[in-house]
């Protein structure tokens, strides 16, 4: 998908409305799509036109353009209502997320499509990519709750048996599942509990347990954490202890 203009490669594509759907609704799942309603007849269209390839191009590939000749694609124009043009609409994921009516100043499309574009990775982001403990700790230097550095190093620390400190780190972020996994596996391994060790035994040793003992109640829902939703026995687990429990 693209054209060339002055050098430069539009992410671009003439969009019909056989092709609406993966051209624009599916790969919005990917990357923004810009789409410009417009026909030959209409002089604020051909104005506007050069302006968003434009614009589109100075994302570097970050944002598509797709251009939908109203007059021989009359069902693309019908699903966004449009009364006139051109019509201009921004997509993710199969959504509108942005738009605007008629001709308006070049700064303020530039804006338009810019706004759609990822950000660029900050320092902490590339030294997150990196992923040594190093980098990682440099990350948090800058960024002291940058979820990546947080978790990628609260693993390294747990994995060289230093679970405490990779505790306190997660205290720095709101808990997402990874945040869970990691502390579950420190708390495991503060305890010397190995979860790679026969954790059905374990499990059934704990899951006696869990009614009247905290500690093996902690334990046991660690253990699950580290098995994942994918593991059969998580959920099977998970509905004995709600019938001990309750």
């Amino acid at each position: 998908m693209g054209r060339a203009e002055a050098g430069i490669v539009v992410a671009m594509s003439d969009v019909t409305d056989a092709t609406f759907q993966t051209a624009v609704l599916d790969r919005s799942a990917t990357v923004p799509v810009v789409v410009d309603l417009w026909a030959p007849w209409c002089g604020p269209c051909r104005t506007l036109g050069p302006m968003l390839e434009e614009a589109v191009a100075a994302t570097d590939g970050a944002v598509e353009l797709a251009k939908v000749n109203v007059d021989e694609n009359p069902q693309v124009a019908a699903s966004f209502r449009v009364q006139s043009i051109p019509a201009v609409f921004a997509m993710r994921d199969g959504q509108v997320v942005d738009g605007f009516i008629g001709a308006v100043p070049q700064s303020q499309v530039a804006e338009f499509v810019a706004k759609l574009a990822p950000a660029p990775p900050s320092e902490a982001d590339q030294l997150v990519a990196a992923g040594d403990e190093a980098s990682l700790r440099k990350a948090l230097d800058l960024q002291r709750d940058h979820p990546g550095a947080v978790v990628g190093l609260a693993r390294i620390l747990v994995d060289r048996g230093e679970p405490e400190e990779a505790l306190e780190l997660l205290t720095r972020i709101p808990e997402t599942a990874d945040v869970r996994a990691v502390a579950a596996e420190a708390r495991l391994t503060a305890r010397g509990v190995e979860p790679a060790g026969d954790v059905t035994a374990t499990l059934d040793d704990l899951l006696s347990r869990v009614r009247d003992d905290e500690d093996a109640r902690q334990q046991f829902v660690d253990l699950l954490e580290t098995l994942g939703p994918d593991d059969p026995r998580t959920g099977e687990y998970r509905r004995a202890l709600a019938s001990r429990l309750f």
